[in-house]
């Protein structure tokens, strides 16, 4: 950071002891609870303060919305959410429930790392597509030894989801398309791009599903032990995660980007570049929809079906736990873990309860709305306090 962010930081501490000191000052004057009220304060504070206290309030408000519409509809919100979380964590289900964690995680880093600078990546399906298009091209190309296959058809899936994330960045900061307009635009010519060479110059000969040829058996990622969904890439999923949690947690690079987030002006006063931010966020969060795309497409049935990596949600519900999660790295786990019981198990619910499995996408939305109204409430509360 430069110099002038130091001072500033260094101004707002003084600020805050010269505050505190006007605090203990005033304190004297006024009566205070006994020791008991005054930790049971502290500690609600606290709580109230704590970055999980947020999403789990909209889980829960989320959760209610959601039982009184299913009883609105004329089922029971019990046998619903039981459905659900029977089809989800059934041990029969269990092995495709964790895959579907793994992508759902890898679409929602796809979302966070723009989203801790207050940018919105909405072109995941497009960065999908692309790298899981890719990967299949350099899987099968010929001469390849096995693990060098896997390791090109990785590296370059992540390398064309960053290209093309990136046309977003120079968008924004030369042209003034903000990122959230331009990454909607393009994601469906990603996706088109896709569908076309899936449908022509790589479609499979004699099949009547827009399909390719399955990658070779050499360039297939190894399962973790007996299951059949999970392997080597759910890994390799979770190795991202931990390397944003560094970056974000770790590095001045991570600082900057919430310091960007939070407030521009300040930014920009502190002599932090917000193209290079925006350019940087940008491209690992297209690497990130890459990677998932690779690792799908190298993963049972190992082809590129068109439409196959967009019609599961897998981009729609990444953005929902990010969002819920703030962006917080050590949070994504868990907003992870409830999109993708909502997405496994709502199908269970429609087949063994006889309840429609889209009440679970509408619990999602519920989720989505509550916090979005939670943070115009903020807005126009901060805009208040402001005047």
């Amino acid at each position: 950071m430069s110099g002038r962010l130091d001072e500033r930081a260094g101004a707002g501490g003084a600020g805050g002891a010269g505050a505190g000191a006007a605090a203990g000052a005033a304190g004297a004057q006024v009566p205070v609870s006994g020791p008991g009220g005054s930790t049971r304060s502290n500690l609600l504070a606290r709580a109230a303060r704590h970055p999980s206290t947020v999403p789990i309030a909209a889980v829960l408000l989320a959760l209610l919305i959601g039982a009184g519409i299913i009883a609105a509809a004329g089922y029971s919100p019990v046998t619903a959410y039981s459905a659900i979380l029977t089809g989800a964590l059934d041990p029969g289900n269990l092995d495709y429930t964790i895959s579907t964690w793994g992508y759902i995680l890898g679409m929602a880093l796809a979302a966070a790392i723009p989203l801790r600078m207050a940018e919105f990546n909405l072109g995941g399906n497009g960065q999908l597509a692309l790298g899981g298009i890719v990967a299949v091209v350099v899987a099968s190309l010929p001469g390849l030894p096995g693990p060098v296959a896997v390791m090109a058809a990785l590296v370059a899936a992540v390398v064309v989801g960053a290209a093309f994330s990136a046309i977003a960045a120079p968008l924004a900061t030369r042209f003034g398309v903000p990122v959230i307009i331009s990454t909607l635009m393009l994601a469906p010519v990603g996706v088109a791009i896709a569908s076309f060479l899936v449908r022509y110059p790589l479609a499979e000969p004699g099949s009547p599903v827009a399909q390719t040829p399955t990658v070779p058996v050499a360039a297939q990622l190894l399962p973790l032990g007996e299951l059949r969904y999970t392997n080597v890439g759910l890994l390799i999923l979770i190795a991202a995660l931990v390397l944003f949690w560094f970056v974000d947690t770790r590095t001045s690079v991570g600082f900057e980007l919430r310091v960007a987030g939070t407030n521009r002006t300040f930014a920009a006063y502190g002599g932090l570049r917000a193209g290079r931010l925006t350019l940087g966020s940008m491209s690992f969060a297209g690497a990130a929809a890459g990677l998932v795309g690779a690792v799908i497409v190298l993963s049972p049935p190992y082809r590129f079906i068109d439409g196959a990596l967009i019609s599961p949600g897998y981009t729609t519900a990444g953005m929902a736990a990010a969002f819920l999660a703030g962006g917080r790295p050590a949070l994504l786990p868990i907003t992870v873990a409830l999109f993708t019981i909502l997405q496994v198990g709502g199908p269970a619910m429609q087949r063994d309860a006889g309840i429609p499995g889209q009440l679970s996408t509408v619990i999602q939305g519920v989720v989505i709305v509550v916090l979005a109204l939670r943070t115009v409430i903020a807005r126009v509360q901060a805009g208040r306090g402001d005047s």
